[in-house]
Formats: structure tokens, C-alpha cells, sequence
């Protein structure tokens, strides 16, 4: 297992869309061990593969909550891990109701925006064994599987948005990504 690079914004490899996943096999099981990790090191509760560079609809979320954590979410501690891999996962139903979420991206690192998405959905997926599965989702996992669903379709959560507040958020990383670059980081 290793830990691997983010791709940030205004990288052009998160507006691709992923390829779907032939087979599950071990460079599969291999890059979600490695999504994992890299995620928990962020740290995250959600990474689609091409967030570290890999064309592939391959998902990995931990949504389990903290230790001494209360309903609202209150005080930090260790997180008591949940993990989920869902390998070309797809959206089936979605609920009309909806909800809006303050969501952030490791690829858009300190920038939060709420997000309004709809309050549940099913979801059809392979798992690591190569099994057809399906899972019902709501609240903040139903948040966090629209948003890495849709790095696997090119889309990012800022696309959501307002269009005068996407700009500017993209203005300020690429600024800072041609200052990297001429700095030679």
C-alpha cells in the first residue's frame, strides 16, 4: 500500500470521464488499497481513482463516524472505519427530495461549498469480490456517493455552484498552480 498524489484543480484529468473497470482483479484491489490509504492521509471521506490519476470507475468512501462523536457530528476523535470500494458504480434511483450539504474536495483543497443533491440513492456497484451489489444511501453517504460518482463523469462539485463562485475558485488554483510551476514545485 501506498500513499499516492492528488490531482488538483485545474489538473484537465478530473473533467475526464472514467473508463468502467473490465475485472476486478489484484492491480484493481491493489489501487483501492492505495485509494484508501491516500484518502484516510488527506484526510477524506471520499476518493474517486482519477483524484490520483487513474482513469477507472473506481470509488472508495468511509462515512463511519468518530469516536465520542455525537448525532450532530460534534467533537473529533479517531474514526471508526466503515470502508466501502465500489467499483463502477451507478446511480439507479434518486429520491425527489432533496438536501443540501456543505461539501468539500481533496482535489480543491479548503474550499467548501453547500451543495444541494437529492436525499437518497440506490446504487448498483461491483464490489472487490467482482459481486454485483446495490445500496440504499442517505444523508452524508448519499452526499458523498453523487459527489465521487461524479469525478467518475468529469464532474466536480463546484460545477454545482454558482458560476460566478466557480470561476473564482478556479481562477485562485490556477494561480497558485502557475505559481508552483514557475517556482519549479
Amino acid at each position: 500500500m501506498s500513499i499516492r498524489p492528488l490531482v488538483i484543480i485545474p489538473d484537465s484529468r478530473l473533467r475526464l470521464v472514467s473508463d468502467p473497470v473490465v475485472r476486478v482483479d489484484a492491480k484493481v484491489r491493489a489501487l483501492v488499497e492505495d485509494m484508501f490509504e491516500t484518502m484516510y492521509e488527506a484526510p477524506g471521506i471520499g476518493l474517486a481513482a482519477i483524484q490520483v490519476g487513474v482513469p477507472e470507475r473506481v470509488v472508495t468512501i468511509d462515512v463511519g463516524p468518530r469516536e465520542g462523536e455525537d448525532e450532530d457530528g460534534e467533537e473529533e476523535g479517531e474514526r471508526k472505519k466503515n470502508p466501502i470500494a465500489l467499483i463502477n458504480p451507478e446511480i439507479i434511483a434518486a429520491s425527489d427530495e432533496l438536501s443540501v450539504y456543505s461539501e468539500g474536495c481533496l482535489s480543491i483543497p479548503e474550499y467548501y461549498a453547500e451543495v444541494e443533491r437529492p436525499a437518497r440513492v440506490r446504487v448498483r456497484y461491483m464490489d472487490l469480490s467482482g459481486e454485483t451489489r446495490e445500496i440504499d444511501a442517505e444523508g452524508l453517504l448519499a452526499t458523498c456517493v453523487q459527489h465521487e460518482i461524479d469525478h467518475l463523469n468529469g464532474v466536480l462539485f463546484i460545477d454545482h455552484i454558482s458560476k460566478l463562485k466557480r470561476d473564482r475558485v478556479v481562477k485562485k488554483f490556477t494561480k497558485i498552480a502557475r505559481e508552483k510551476e514557475r517556482d519549479g514545485a
